[in-house]
């Protein structure tokens, strides 16, 4: 088992099982040296003191079963890291937020505002304060991602295997993911949007993405739910995976999603602040999985959150 919760002291030497078989170095050790920034894992492989089979690898290097990987002594006490454990209210909103969950497959209602995953400036992620608030875990790994101001389905893989089949789901299209969005206006864009989204990074680093001809093929299905006087309730589901899909192509028709501080245009972004709502009003409400060796697929709906109900029953009045 992968539990690693004292500071390593001496050199460990261990031995790849399949249940890690094909994982990279840096994320195995990772799960391993929990606590560790990912900066520190980085080096210790690159100057060396991170072995496999008493030889150098690269962060890529992909393990293999029976493999021996030579972990150097780590003079950090992963106990006192404040990264390493959550706040008793974040661990009680996530205990809450379970949607599903079996021996290899954990799905969250994720809250917005909680990043996927810790980094640039943010300490802790929802995959660091799960690993935190389940020390005995030999595996939990992101199998997608939600954006930090998105809510609702993501799923966490208990077993690599899992993480293996969900993935290959993923690229071959066999995973469905619909999403609740309340966008600005009247919708203008019809059952679907096709238009092809380009990454760009402006001076001050933010990464963004827009319409453009030299980007990746991207499509979306709508149907509409709710119309209200100023905004329209919108059923998404991304038929490609892009960054911001949804985000950018509700914005590219004219109709941003309520709260995008990305995409949105002012109104769009203190419609919601006029009455109190400060937030992204994009959930990701269902998934419709395959799961191995099941006859039927598996459908998990995550509710909206109480801000969201809220916000609609005001444009009701």
């Amino acid at each position: 088992m992968l539990a690693s919760h004292q500071p390593l002291n001496k050199v460990q030497q261990i031995v790849v099982t399949d249940a890690h078989a094909g994982q990279r170095i840096d994320n195995f050790l990772t799960t391993f040296l929990r606590g560790v920034p990912k900066s520190r894992i980085y080096r210790i492989i690159r100057k060396g003191e991170v072995r496999v089979n008493k030889g150098r690898i690269s962060v890529s290097y992909r393990l293999n079963c029976g493999d021996t990987v030579r972990i150097p002594p780590i003079r950090i006490a992963l106990d006192q890291s404040p990264s390493a454990h959550p706040s008793q209210q974040l661990t009680k909103t996530l205990e809450l937020a379970i949607c599903y969950e079996d021996d290899e497959l954990l799905i969250i209602n994720k809250p917005a505002g909680l990043a996927v995953h810790g980094g640039s400036g943010i300490s802790l992620g929802l995959i660091e304060a799960l690993r935190a608030m389940r020390p005995e875990a030999s595996f939990l790994e992101l199998v997608h991602r939600l954006d930090r101001d998105t809510s609702g389905c993501i799923m966490i893989a208990k077993r690599r295997s899992m993480l293996l089949h969900l993935h290959d789901c993923l690229k071959s299209g066999r995973v469905e993911k619909r999403y609740f969005a309340l966008v600005q206006g009247k919708w203008r864009g019809g059952k679907k949007v096709e238009a092809p989204l380009l990454k760009y990074v402006l001076q001050s680093g933010e990464r963004l993405v827009k319409v453009d001809v030299e980007g990746k093929p991207s499509k979306t299905t709508f149907e509409i739910v709710e119309s209200f006087s100023e905004a329209t309730l919108l059923e998404a589901t991304p038929v490609t995976g892009r960054t911001h899909q949804i985000r950018v192509h509700c914005a590219f028709m004219g109709n941003p999603i309520l709260g995008d501080q990305k995409y949105g245009d002012q109104d769009a972004k203190t419609q919601a602040k006029a009455l109190g709502f400060d937030r992204l009003f994009l959930h990701a409400h269902k998934l419709v999985i395959q799961l191995p060796n099941k006859k039927d697929n598996l459908t998990i709906t995550c509710p909206l959150p109480k801000a969201f109900v809220e916000y609609c029953q005001e444009l009701r009045t």
